[in-house]
């Protein structure tokens, strides 16, 4: 939630942002499936009771996070740091995808082979999308779209950056673990994954239990890799990105960091209101 309310890049737009999350987040999943009237109808009400309890329960936590992070921004930080905010937003994402299961699980065993297909077929039409943002042929360009997306992303916080906090990004780019075509490979892994899952699920007769013991399984999958080499990459690449955001950020003069802290608690007063919002 908080990479996201970043990613906004202007905090009247979280609140708007969210008051169409439900409704987006049905198209973004209607495009992968083409649901049918009875199914359109189960997964917007399930998508409408998950932003009710986000918004009611969840809210006041993200804005607590947030209130703790613009105290945190205005000082250096560590790698063991950086990890630790990871952290914390990995549980509160583990929290967010608990309280989905039951309903993917009424749904999934609802999915016709047809659908299954609509969704391989948009996996396809995605990885393509992937490839050419992520894995271009010629070494040089894919290197040059990499330092473009982290300067991107920081400066959605801390505002413009200056030369040497741009070379820098240039030079830790240069030295980054990212493998672009393992993690291709691996999104590959995860996306035959979740379509043998699916027909396993949608296989008339399977009952209610064995449909989330699968599903769960799947889950448990997405977090930890069975394929050992992606395991350690990734631990690499989470090494190497806590270092490095902690690097940048000290990086930073206190005019960013307190525009930092401007933004954060910009994004903190929109999700308290959107909770009181919720109970009133």
């Amino acid at each position: 939630m908080c990479a996201a309310a970043v990613g906004l890049g202007g905090c009247s737009l979280v609140k708007l942002g969210y008051g169409q999350a439900s409704p987006f987040a049905f198209r973004w999943l209607d495009r992968y499936v083409d649901f049918d009237d009875a199914q359109s109808l189960r997964v917007r009400a399930a998508l409408d009771e998950w932003f009710a309890w986000n918004r009611r329960t969840q809210l006041p936590d993200y804005a607590d996070l947030l209130a703790k992070a613009q105290v945190e921004v205005l000082a250096d930080a560590t790698p063991e740091r950086m990890c630790g905010w990871a952290a914390d937003v990995r549980g509160r994402v583990e929290t967010a995808v608990e309280r989905t299961l039951p309903a993917i699980v009424d749904v999934l065993p609802t999915l016709s082979p047809a659908q299954i297909g609509n969704v391989e077929k948009r996996y396809r039409e995605r990885n393509e999308e992937y490839r050419d943002e992520f894995v271009q042929r010629d070494p040089e360009k894919r290197r040059r779209e990499a330092v473009k997306r982290e300067i991107e992303r920081a400066q959605t916080l801390y505002g413009d950056l200056d030369d040497s906090q741009r070379a820098f990004v240039t030079a830790s780019v240069a030295s980054s673990p990212f493998d672009a075509e393992l993690s291709y490979a691996e999104r590959l892994r995860r996306q035959q994954d979740a379509l043998a899952m699916m027909k396993k699920v949608a296989m008339p007769g399977t009952a209610r239990a064995d449909a989330e013991v699968q599903v769960r399984a799947y889950v448990r999958r997405l977090d930890r890799s069975p394929r050992d080499a992606y395991r350690a990459y990734s631990e690499r690449l989470v090494a190497y990105n806590c270092a490095f955001a902690a690097a940048l950020h000290n990086r930073t003069a206190p005019l960013q960091r307190r525009q930092a802290a401007k933004k954060l608690k910009g994004y903190e007063v929109d999700l308290r209101e959107l909770a009181a919002d919720s109970a009133s």
